[in-house]
């Protein structure tokens, strides 16, 4: 998907909401896991998890945490 076709962030209307995958716990991949706003001062995502829906969960950066051994 290009930049362009990405659909504005409404809570900032500034930035973009991009999808964020993940892996399941079986391994499988979980397509469109996420969405965040690219705008860092926006911080806005929406996430889900088991079946529920998150809104505005705290951003941290990805090099704090350990990988997992597998």
């Amino acid at each position: 998907m290009e930049e362009a076709s990405m659909p504005k962030c409404l809570s900032c209307d500034i930035g973009s909401l991009v999808p964020l995958s993940d892996y399941g716990g079986q391994g499988s991949a979980v397509h469109y896991k996420a969405w965040v706003c690219i705008n860092p001062t926006c911080g806005f995502n929406i996430k889900i998890r088991n079946g529920d829906i998150y809104l505005n969960e705290p951003i941290s950066p990805g090099n704090a945490n350990t990988p997992r051994p597998r």
